[in-house]
């Protein structure tokens, strides 16, 4: 198949049904180098046609970009809902937990409800503010400047606070969960305080829809394996689901 036409029209055919491909599996089926793939990925890309990502193309744009958190809670409701709801289960009596910034984590927050008490740790002045006025909840909110884009505190006066408390289990949202990156958000400053939190909690819980798989947002949170449980919804492709698992990690499919 050495016709670039012919080429191309396979490369995309393929992307459309599989989603992503490697450079080694186009240069096997179409029986060309590997310079010859990676100039028509180039080209293809240049006309907005698909995205390339290491070792292949994507057909969706696997880097999340930070949108503002009205935006975001308009994206996947449905999903983020029944995420929320599921992961209510975790939670004990008398608990003390941390809930990071994000809309998923927020409609989390929401549902919160306890009749033995319960601690809340959060930079995120939603979640705050939501919690504050709930029966049996306590909130120690983070302080430090505050990002417009998220209604959430970042810098040195949060993290210094995080430095004499521990928890039992942090709730924490993520704009890329990627196999090979791990867990990511849009934001560096955030990323930073989200580090910091991880350190002060016995347990990690990553909350997000199946849109955050296979994306990398700008900012490394941690490794896949530095978390306990990932809830989810059910769009997550089995072999991702499998591929977790492997790692040790539970992943609740809401």
């Amino acid at each position: 198949m050495r016709n670039i036409t012919d080429r191309h029209e396979f490369i995309l055919r393929s992307l459309k049904e599989k989603g992503k491909i490697t450079i080694d599996w186009l240069c096997e089926t179409m029986k060309v180098s590997s310079v010859t793939i990676r100039k028509d990925l180039k080209l293809l890309e240049e006309k907005n046609l698909l995205f390339r990502i290491k070792g292949g193309a994507s057909n969706s744009n696997p880097y999340a970009i930070d949108r503002p958190i009205l935006v975001k809670e308009t994206i996947n409701n449905d999903e983020k809902q029944r995420i929320a709801q599921a992961a209510l289960k975790l939670i004990k009596n008398n608990d003390s937990i941390m809930i990071g910034s994000g809309t998923t984590v927020f409609a989390f927050a929401k549902n919160l409800e306890t009749t033995q008490g319960l601690t809340v740790i959060t930079p995120a002045l939603k979640v705050g503010l939501e919690l504050s006025g709930k029966p049996n909840i306590e909130v120690l909110q983070l302080g430090g400047l505050i990002r417009s884009n998220s209604s959430s505190v970042a810098g040195h006066y949060a993290t210094r606070i995080l430095e004499e408390i521990s928890c039992g289990i942090l709730f924490l949202g993520a704009d890329g969960i990627d196999l090979e990156f791990g867990i990511s958000i849009s934001n560096l400053p955030e990323a930073t305080l989200n580090q910091k939190m991880l350190q002060t909690s016995q347990k990690v819980a990553i909350l997000a829809d199946s849109s955050k798989f296979g994306k990398r947002g700008l900012g490394k949170i941690c490794e896949l394996i530095d978390v306990d449980y990932i809830i989810t919804d059910q769009k997550v492709s089995p072999d991702t689901v499998k591929a977790i698992e492997e790692l040790g990690i539970k992943i609740i499919l809401a």
